[in-house]
């Protein structure tokens, strides 16, 4: 026969319950306790039995982590520090992809809500309207993006964009180009009030754009046109196919313009020009993200809000602005 949670007790020397918070909390058991218990139920192959503890306490210990692309580099770390972290808790993790899309995103969220006891919105595409009154039906920790009275974990992309557009500034940059995100997109938005705070520097903001290497290669014309000898892209991918537009040209990264990413990426490491980049903290935000997501669940929501500090890691891209052009 199966060994039971009474079998464990037993022969751990410790009371039933002990044995259910091992694997319903660990975090709540004294490490030494938790050892023993979990050593003596490998012995005896006990394996909780998920279906009849979520019926006896309300909990699926699943979460669904939602992402706007998936396919994108950004999310994979936070994605894989998420699922890591909610382990040590003794929950599972959903992946879904929204491929950008808000309609999808609210499908997802409505889908899910019946099977986990959170859900980790990362950078959605809803607006906070939506997402406020989804949150009626299940506990949310928004990632990347604010809502008002939601737990919230942010990576600071406006301290990063003021850091960028003040590398830039230093290296004789006066004219920068913003190539901002998607339509509505809160990062965006940051990103322009972060680099318009910057004294001495004629910002030009160009937008909307696809947060992929295609919407960095079709915003190249637009870069090339506005006299920009600086860059701020959205993200290293947009970053990394302006260059490659910029190549296609014949203007040079950074002899002829510097280009900043955001995220750093491993590609943009590996890129020629090796990409400058703001670094996003993004396995420290899944972590915080479940920690306070679970926090939620426990004792109820509350308007937590974690930020997540960023640095600007500079490479190649970036260098001297151009001697002015003879008259």
């Amino acid at each position: 026969m199966a060994a039971t949670i009474r079998d464990v007790a037993q022969a751990s020397g410790v009371h039933v319950s002990t044995v259910s918070r091992t694997f319903s909390a660990p975090h709540l058991v004294n490490p030494e306790t938790r050892n023993r218990v979990l050593a003596v139920a490998e012995d005896l192959g006990y394996r909780p039995n998920r279906a009849a503890r979520a019926l006896t306490t309300g909990r699926t210990h699943n979460l669904g982590l939602i992402v706007a692309d998936i396919s994108n580099p950004f999310f994979p770390p936070l994605i894989k520090a998420a699922q890591a972290h909610a382990r040590t808790r003794d929950y599972h993790v959903f992946v879904a992809d929204t491929d950008e899309d808000p309609q999808v995103e609210e499908e997802l969220i409505k889908a899910l809500a019946k099977q986990v006891d959170g859900v980790l919105l990362c950078s959605p595409r809803l607006s906070n309207r939506a997402i406020e009154r989804l949150h009626a039906d299940v506990p949310f920790v928004v990632v990347n993006r604010e809502v008002k009275g939601m737990p919230t974990v942010l990576m600071d992309i406006g301290q990063g964009a003021r850091l960028a557009i003040e590398h830039l500034a230093g290296l004789g940059h006066l004219r920068v180009a913003l190539v901002s995100g998607p339509s509505g997109s809160w990062t965006s938005k940051r990103m322009r009030e972060a680099a318009a705070a910057v004294d001495g520097v004629d910002l030009v903001f160009l937008g909307p754009n696809t947060p992929t290497e295609q919407g960095g290669l079709a915003a190249a014309a637009e870069v090339a046109a506005s006299g920009a000898t600086g860059v701020l892209a959205y993200n290293d991918l947009v970053a990394m196919g302006l260059i490659e537009g910029l190549h296609e040209r014949g203007v040079q990264v950074p002899g002829d313009v510097s280009v900043v990413g955001v995220d750093d990426i491993v590609a943009g490491r590996l890129n020629r020009p090796k990409l400058t980049t703001v670094a996003m903290p993004t396995a420290a935000a899944g972590r915080m993200a479940v920690d306070l997501l679970l926090q939620s669940v426990a004792e109820g929501g509350t308007a937590t809000l974690a930020t997540l500090a960023t640095g600007l890691v500079v490479r190649e891209s970036t260098g001297p602005a151009p001697e002015p052009a003879a008259s």
